[in-house]
């Protein structure tokens, strides 16, 4: 019984060192997809969605821990639209000043993110007559 334990204390062993062996591009391999787009091959951030690139992890950071990530993939502008965004999120939803992770930040979202043709959106409603509820 106690080379069993023996033994499986040395596999266990073995397998961290394996593991911490491993090289940072397998590790981070692991947690990004590729997806194709019309352009090229675009990695993907399997926990956020968002694409692999610079300033992600302060986009992740800054972002993620008030909404979802989906809110950034939907939506698509310019850096000037990106910091207008930014702004009203400070002035009515209380995010803090970003310092020096702003223009981090603006870059990913404006590379990443830009302005499209596509509008994502349903177009706004006309002719529509509303009524107050009671």
């Amino acid at each position: 019984m106690k080379n069993l334990h023996k033994i499986s204390l040395l596999v266990f062993s073995a397998a961290i060192m394996i593991s911490a062996g491993l090289k940072q591009e397998e590790l981070s391999n692991k947690n990004t997809s590729a997806v194709m787009t019309a352009d090229s091959t675009v990695k993907v951030d399997k926990a956020t969605g968002l694409i692999v690139d610079k300033g992600l992890d302060m986009v992740t950071a800054h972002c993620t821990g008030c909404h979802s990530s989906k809110l950034i993939t939907q939506f698509h502008t310019d850096r000037a639209g990106w910091l207008e965004k930014i702004r009203w999120m400070q002035q009515k939803q209380k995010l803090w000043a970003l310092g020096d992770a702003e223009p981090v930040i603006l870059d990913y979202l404006a590379k990443n993110y830009p302005a499209s043709e596509t509008v994502n959106r349903r177009a706004a409603l006309k002719g529509v007559e509303w009524y107050k509820l009671k």
